[in-house]
């Protein structure tokens, strides 16, 4: 048995690990680079045979996991995408948006590198296209939390809820007798909308995320502090709130906590513009699949009350509607999509904000390396469309909203196992992270066969 390594390797996204056993290929995620100096691997031809992947098992629905889907398809592979049923219907909805994004960058930057004389780092053509998105979806079989599925009479998987967004999983895949267990991204213990991620008690093998594998998260309450005390001190100014919101999971956590604060009169009343169609579309599913909900949502569903909506709140799903938000006199609150701001509405908000003291712009999710999010919490002038900006407004990063197990949340799950790996991976987590982490398992928990795989790298176990 060989498991290959062609992505979150000693970085953030592009997820994508191959299990090839006994003539069966097995594709666990299969996601899009999204660090700027590592984009050019999405072009890259794809390292393993696509038409001889037998399946691909999917852990979630972020475009980090799965938004490779349509390129890889595209090139021929022809097999089973297994997921949990909200993750099929949030990719449905993630692709589609994605090959949109992709065509319109596409169309900017090849109008920009010709009014410029030059050409840039990637081909002017998209990666893909909406209609390439849903040549996908025929592929998808649905599966549940928990049930065994015979891939063929030597290969059995189960899906585990990981508690990380709405259909999330953890993945075990039982072949020559061994049991390898994936964690895809793992969720967090206190998050308001979703159950914690599910103990897993044995596996030989364990590839693990990292992404927060060196810092400990603020507690939810002080980041709830945090996040009313920035709105109350920019509207005292006069600004706005701008925040870039992952579509998935995290508009809708943002939703619930501002309302919560509304509820107990700690914010003014302002106009809120989710401006964000695929976070609108992803809210419904939220709504439609309230039964996967958990935590403090649940007392809001049992008196038959919307965790999500408050009156003031507006949905902007057309451009023109986007555009009309910088007219508005006064403070606004304004949640726009895409979270690391490499795409999409954001970067219009971020033009009309980021040289405005008054404003302020607040991170609630990662940043990778290589993102114009990043770029704006660590540099004094960014590039947007083209155009430089220096960085005037508030800038706030609150990491106690996020979706990512810390390194303590990450060590509660690894406590759990009854039957400790015999070895484990540790993946999606920046260079120096996973590094820190590595040594942070082997002194508490005096692992030795802790690996950092780097790019391609294969191991035989």
């Amino acid at each position: 048995m060989i498991i290959k390594f062609l992505g979150a390797t000693k970085n953030v996204t592009g997820s994508k690990f191959l299990i090839s056993s006994n003539g069966k290929n097995i594709l666990v995620d299969c996601g899009l680079f999204q660090e700027r100096g590592l984009k050019n691997r999405n072009w890259d031809k794809f390292p393993f045979p696509v038409k001889n992947i037998d399946f691909i098992l999917l852990t979630h629905a972020h475009l980090d996991h799965s938004g490779y889907l349509p390129k890889i398809v595209k090139d021929g592979f022809s097999g089973k995408i297994l997921c949990t049923e909200p993750t099929s219907e949030i990719t449905k909805i993630a692709l589609i948006d994605s090959g949109k994004i992709q065509v319109e960058d596409a169309e900017k930057k090849r109008k920009r590198h010709e009014k410029e004389g030059r050409k840039g780092l990637y081909p002017e053509i998209p990666l893909y296209t909406p209609k390439d998105a849903a040549n996908v979806f025929e592929l998808f079989q649905v599966v549940e939390y928990n049930e065994k599925i015979k891939l063929d009479k030597n290969i059995e998987v189960i899906f585990h809820n990981a508690g990380h967004i709405l259909g999330s999983s953890i993945i075990e895949i039982i072949l020559e007798n061994k049991k390898i267990v994936f964690s895809g991204d793992i969720g967090r213990k206190e998050n308001p909308i979703l159950p914690p991620p599910e103990i897993i008690e044995d596996a030989d093998f364990l590839i693990i995320e990292s992404t927060y594998g060196d810092r400990v998260h603020e507690k939810r309450e002080s980041a709830e502090n945090r996040f009313e005390q920035i709105i109350n001190a920019t509207v005292k100014k006069g600004g706005n709130i701008v925040i870039p919101t992952f579509a998935i999971e995290r508009a809708q956590e943002i939703l619930y906590y501002l309302k919560k604060l509304l509820i107990e009169d700690r914010i003014p009343h302002l106009l809120t513009f989710l401006d964000s169609p695929m976070a609108i579309e992803v809210l419904e599913l939220f709504k439609k699949y309230f039964t996967y909900l958990n935590g403090e949502a649940e007392k809001f569903i049992e008196k038959k009350i919307s965790p999500f909506d408050f009156p003031l709140l507006h949905f902007t799903k057309s451009v023109e509607e986007s555009k009309m938000i910088n007219h508005i006199k006064g403070s606004v609150i304004i949640m726009s999509g895409s979270g690391m701001c490499t795409g999409g509405r954001i970067k219009h908000h971020l033009i009309n904000n980021i040289e405005r003291e008054e404003s302020s712009i607040v991170f609630v999710g990662y940043q990778a390396k290589g993102t114009l999010g990043r770029e704006i919490l660590e540099e004094k002038q960014v590039r947007i469309l083209g155009n430089f900006y220096n960085v005037k407004a508030r800038i706030e990063k609150i990491e106690g909203f996020s979706a990512h197990a810390d390194r303590e949340e990450l060590l509660n799950f690894l406590s759990n196992f009854k039957k400790f790996p015999e070895n484990i991976f540790l993946v999606h987590g920046e260079e120096e992270v996973v590094g820190k982490f590595s040594e942070f398992l082997k002194q508490n928990f005096k692992i030795s066969n802790i690996f950092i795989p780097s790019y391609l790298d294969e191991y035989k176990i």
